[in-house]
């Protein structure tokens, strides 16, 4: 009787870890094809609205007539304002836009904090103020002129400064422990400093560097040529192809610092590197685009609300929706109070405050 009870009792095991087991072969299945499906969807989406952006404006060049211009046909004016118009301003927001959405990632990762983005931890008005330091003291330029050094030397100067807000938060993070909330507070103390140092800037500069500095703030997808798109493209590729190289170990840091530590992952050395590369996604978007608010915080919590948190879905996907999302605005901006043109930070910053405040209010789950 024992042993058949003993027998009986392996065999409902048996079946309990089989069934266990169909179970989770089923969520991962769901799972599979949940994120197909997300990352197909957004990538139609981005298609959508950038033939959109392409093809309205001041001048709306009919779908027939844009397919053509796009593939050499059409007429003269109609090519040039989709080559040299449309086509760079819409790439240009497709690139900054997933630029500063993986850069909002990685941070909302290392930093394991739902609230870190480039904007919210003060990262982009450090950015902001090197490129207004390099206008006013003439090592750098306003204009992303073709062939022109300025940009670069903008570029090198909002890094370093976007560095020393960034380092600000490694150490809060690595020696102070700090929480969330301090992290946040302390980001909004950064932004602060630097728009004061923005702000004192301007008062000494002149009126046309003044122009250049305000310029900067409002954020605008259109001043970058085909050069320059080419270069954040490249940038940002490099910072997503960085990224998803170490998926896995941020999947782990996940599970909790000592968790990842146990398992051989370097967190301390991970969390410098993954913040470096995403000041860095976040200099070169600023310092052609100008400050362009909550894409890096607003991108990220739409994909993992819609497909989770892994990290190797996650990036890619987010780059997509980002691009996206920041196309959308632009044309909005573009369009919604024509022929006068809205700067595309104005619209960012409506969709993303909402968002960012119902996180403080109702995201404590995440912290």
């Amino acid at each position: 009787m024992i042993s058949m009870a003993r027998a009986t009792g392996e065999q409902e095991n048996t079946g309990h870890r089989a069934q266990g087991s169909k179970s989770v072969r089923e969520r991962r299945k769901r799972t599979a094809r949940r994120t197909y499906a997300v990352a197909g969807g957004s990538t139609l989406a981005l298609l959508a609205v950038s033939l959109i952006g392409i093809a309205i404006g001041s001048v709306d060049v009919p779908l027939g007539d844009l397919v053509a211009a796009l593939f050499g046909g059409g007429t003269a004016t109609q090519r040039t304002i989709v080559w040299n118009l449309r086509v760079p301003r819409v790439l240009g927001a497709i690139v900054a836009g997933a630029g500063l959405a993986v850069a909002g990632a990685a941070m909302q990762t290392v930093l394991r904090n739902p609230l870190g983005a480039p904007y919210t931890l003060g990262i982009s008005q450090a950015a902001a103020f090197g490129a207004a330091v390099a206008v006013v003291f003439g090592f750098g330029s306003a204009a992303a002129e073709f062939g022109s050094i300025g940009p670069y030397l903008t570029t090198i100067a909002a890094f370093l400064a976007a560095m020393v807000s960034t380092v600000l938060i490694l150490l809060l993070v690595t020696y102070r422990q700090a929480t969330p909330e301090t992290l946040i507070l302390t980001g909004v103390a950064v932004g602060s400093l630097f728009t004061a140092g923005m702000t004192l800037l301007q008062y000494f500069a002149s009126d046309t560097e003044v122009a250049a500095i305000v310029y900067w703030t409002f954020g605008d997808v259109g001043r970058a040529g085909w050069p320059h798109v080419a270069f954040m493209g490249l940038v940002v590729l490099a910072g997503l192809a960085y990224f998803l190289s170490n998926a896995w170990s941020y999947d782990v840091m996940d599970a909790g610092t000592a968790t990842a530590k146990s398992l051989g992952v370097p967190v301390e050395s991970l969390r410098i590197r993954g913040m470096a590369v995403a000041s860095l996604l976040t200099a070169i978007v600023i310092s052609f685009v100008g400050i362009i608010g909550f894409v890096g915080l607003v991108a990220p919590h739409i994909v993992r609300l819609l497909i989770g948190g892994t990290e190797r879905h996650l990036l890619p996907i987010t780059a997509v929706v980002g691009g996206g999302l920041l196309v959308a605005a632009d044309t909005l901006a573009r369009t919604v109070l024509a022929p006068i043109v809205l700067p595309v930070g104005i619209l960012t910053s409506f969709l993303g405050a909402p968002l960012f405040i119902y996180l403080v209010i109702n995201g404590r789950e995440y912290w």
